[in-house]
């Protein structure tokens, strides 16, 4: 359960941000501390969320909460065929998650078996909440105002990641994002690992539903 969220950084060309998290974990557990980029592609009518972990030196390390320094989850979305055979349309999506939250493997996969599930059932009202929103013409939330900046992608096998790199920076200049020697935040990183979730999408078919 998130305890503390903060958006700390944010691209408003691309949909990029650095967010701040602090998760409640049982008491004979110290809480956990995340500092995650995340950004989503899209392709055609395919959408790849990736976040994962990023350093940001204006967040210093600290005994307690502990800090999580290996975290990745994407998550592909796109429409498909009822299963109903109704000829009506349908969501697939599929997520991809790796952390090492530095707790015994048994103990891991006991909370995750227990804790994602319901995660995941709470998607979809969750989804049928903010079609409601939509449909009475609320204002965005900045967060969703934020994640309608997708970067677009003509994935054709090796794509060029040094000039989307390139014109990330230009898009992004407004950030006070230290260089790569200082340890802060790599983007190609980021850029790099967005294009191997859209290559196994591409590639491999479906991808396990849950990957623990």
């Amino acid at each position: 359960m998130l305890a503390y969220f903060k958006t700390v950084e944010e691209c408003p060309r691309t949909g990029t941000t650095i967010v701040h998290w602090i998760k409640k974990f049982p008491f004979f557990c110290s809480d956990r501390e995340y500092v995650i980029g995340r950004r989503i592609w899209e392709a055609g009518k395919t959408f790849y969320c990736v976040t994962k972990t990023v350093q940001y030196p204006a967040l210093l390390r600290r005994d307690k909460p502990r800090r999580v320094d290996t975290y990745f989850s994407s998550w592909v979305i796109k429409p498909v065929q009822s299963r109903k055979s109704d000829g009506q349309t349908a969501c697939e999506v599929t997520l991809v998650h790796y952390e090492d939250m530095g707790i015994p493997k048994d103990v891991a996969k006991l909370g995750i078996r227990h804790g994602m599930w319901g995660t995941v059932k709470k998607l979809n009202g969750g989804f049928r909440a903010y079609q409601l929103t939509r449909e009475s013409e609320a204002p965005l939330s900045r967060n969703a105002f934020v994640a309608r900046n997708t970067t677009k992608i003509y994935f054709e096998g090796n794509a060029d990641l040094s000039k989307m790199v390139s014109g990330d920076k230009e898009a992004c200049g407004t950030l006070d994002v230290q260089g790569r020697d200082q340890g802060a935040i790599d983007w190609k990183w980021l850029v790099i690992a967005g294009t191997v979730a859209l290559a196994c999408g591409r590639h491999k078919g479906v991808i396990s539903k849950t990957l623990l």
